[in-house]
C-alpha cells in the first residue's frame, strides 16, 4: 500500500483490506501504518468521510 493509492482506493475496499491487514498480519492499526508509512490521521479521516469509525478496542474499522 502506497500512501497514493490509500488517497485513490474506493473507501469500502479500503476499510476491508485495512480491517483484513489489521487482523491477519498486524495486530493493530498504528503497526499497518507504520510498516506503510502512511499517514494514519489521513487514513481515518478518508474512512471517517465515508462513515467508517475505528474502534480501538476491536481494532477495525466500522
Amino acid at each position: 500500500m502506497t500512501p497514493e493509492k490509500m488517497t485513490s482506493m474506493d473507501p469500502i475496499m479500503l476499510m476491508s483490506m485495512v480491517n483484513m491487514k489489521i487482523r491477519d498480519e498486524f495486530g493493530d492499526l498504528d503497526s499497518y501504518v507504520k510498516f506503510y508509512e502512511l499517514d494514519k490521521e489521513a487514513l481515518i479521516k478518508k474512512l471517517a468521510d465515508a462513515g467508517f469509525d475505528y474502534l480501538v478496542d476491536a481494532k477495525q474499522f466500522r
